[in-house]
C-alpha cells in the first residue's frame, strides 16, 4: 500500500478539524455519545477526502527518457533521407520528343 502524500495528509487533517468543529457547533451536543459520533463521522469524512485527492504520476526513469530521445533522434534523419528522392522525382520535367 503506497504511503499518503503530504497533500493527502493535509486535506484529511483540515477536513477532520473543521468538520468536527462545524458539527459540534451546529448540533450543540454535550453528551459523550454525541461527541463520539461526531468525531467518528469527522474521521470518516477526513479519510474519504484524503483518499480522493489525486495521486501524482510517477516520473519516468532517466534511462527510459534517454532511450526515447535517442530513438527519436535516430528516426528523424531516416525520414528526411527517404523523403528527399520523392521530392526530387516530382520536380523533374518530362523528357521531350
Amino acid at each position: 500500500m503506497p504511503r499518503p502524500t503530504p497533500a493527502q495528509l493535509t486535506y484529511g487533517t483540515v477536513t477532520v478539524v473543521f468538520s468536527t468543529l462545524a458539527m459540534l457547533l451546529l448540533s450543540q451536543t454535550s453528551s459523550g455519545i454525541g461527541v463520539a459520533v461526531i468525531v467518528f463521522a469527522a474521521l470518516g469524512l477526513g479519510l474519504l477526502v484524503a483518499m480522493t485527492v489525486p495521486q501524482p504520476k510517477p516520473a519516468a526513469p532517466a534511462a527510459r527518457v534517454a532511450s526515447v530521445v535517442r530513438t527519436a533522434e535516430e528516426r528523424v534523419p531516416v525520414q528526411r533521407a527517404a523523403a528527399a528522392p520523392v521530392l526530387a522525382e516530382s520536380v523533374r520535367e518530362p523528357a521531350g520528343p
